[in-house]
């Protein structure tokens, strides 16, 4: 009998500091920075984010998620055989110990659970759940938490309004399990190194300090060029895997970059918006955590319903992308 894999239970969080764009503006006016909401909103969709407080780590915004997704499938973690976790700003500088080592303790989880992190920035959550539905098909892990996690305020440079209004924390996190009936259909995973310098932190650890500068630095035009190209035939590659048409996805659950990023998306694949999952006003550009932020908030709110057809993508530094065709 085929193993397959499906989402048991989905879990999120966003630490309490909510800045709205004015709230942004107000900020950065005092160092002299000049914006406005309109400018942020006109650019990227963005109305607000959350930020991490001083003390919490990216670990604690992942706790909080996956005991989210454990309560919703019913489990506890102690029945977890793997934690798989995607960030770009691990707790520990170098990245380790791992981040999903630090959630395994910090879970209670037992030590026959193995636990591990994956880089792949904006696009990590969907390497992730690739690489956790391969684990359980092959019958190696039955059962799997899968987390995407970012404190991205501390790496923004606050003196450069083109990245730092756009970025935000949180966490997302979802509970695989084997099943006798197909749930992730098909997941499709590409990279691009020649293009790491347009998205990147090219700071390097050198010496006890660093070499170069520790934060993001983007060039907008480039990425967004990149990605509405990549996106679109990433999502194709992903459905024609799973044998299905973009006619018969019930929702598209984007990362949450930039709304003309998804808007285009949809139109490229004859979606409306009616049907995507969008956040980004919300929650902003929460790399790794953005898709399974934006999916428990489909699941929650009543609009992503069991046995529906759902289309998960990303891109982000790397150059990396990836999309993921689920009946949920």
């Amino acid at each position: 009998m085929s193993i397959y894999s499906r989402i048991a239970g989905t879990g999120s969080y966003l630490p309490e500091q909510r800045l709205s764009n004015q709230d942004l503006v107000e900020r950065l006016a005092k160092i002299g920075l000049e914006t406005s909401d309109e400018w942020i909103v006109t650019r990227s969709g963005i109305s607000a984010r959350h930020f991490a407080a001083e003390n919490q780590l990216t670990s604690d915004l992942a706790v909080k998620a996956a005991q989210a997704a454990l309560e919703a499938a019913g489990c506890t973690s102690e029945d977890l055989d793997l934690i798989i976790l995607a960030t770009s700003t691990p707790d520990h500088l170098g990245g380790f110990p791992s981040t999903a080592c630090v959630v395994q303790d910090k879970l209670g989880a037992h030590t026959n659970c193995a636990a591990f992190d994956v880089q792949a920035v904006c696009a990590g959550f969907t390497y992730a759940l690739a690489i956790a539905d391969a684990f359980i098909r092959t019958d190696t892990y039955k059962k799997v938490l899968v987390l995407g996690a970012e404190t991205f305020s501390r790496i923004l440079d606050f003196q450069d309004r083109t990245t730092s209004v756009l970025f935000g924390d949180g966490a997302g996190a979802v509970v695989l399990e084997a099943s006798s009936e197909p749930g992730i259909l098909a997941t499709a995973l590409h990279a691009d190194g020649s293009q790491r310098d347009i998205l990147c932190v090219p700071g390097r650890a050198k010496q006890g300090g660093v070499e170069g500068t520790a934060y993001l630095t983007m060039d907008g035009p480039a990425v967004f060029k990149l990605a509405v190209k990549v996106l679109e035939q990433v999502a194709h590659e992903a459905l024609e895997k799973a044998n299905l048409k973009p006619e018969q996805i019930d929702w598209l659950v984007p990362h949450q970059a930039n709304i003309r990023i998804m808007e285009s998306t949809a139109r490229k694949m004859g979606m409306s918006m009616d049907n995507v999952i969008v956040t980004v006003h919300e929650h902003g550009n929460t790399s790794a955590a953005s898709i399974p932020l934006a999916l428990d908030v489909g699941v929650r709110s009543g609009q992503i319903q069991r046995g529906q057809h759902l289309l998960l993508e990303g891109v982000g530094g790397g150059f990396a992308w990836g999309a993921a065709v689920i009946k949920y």
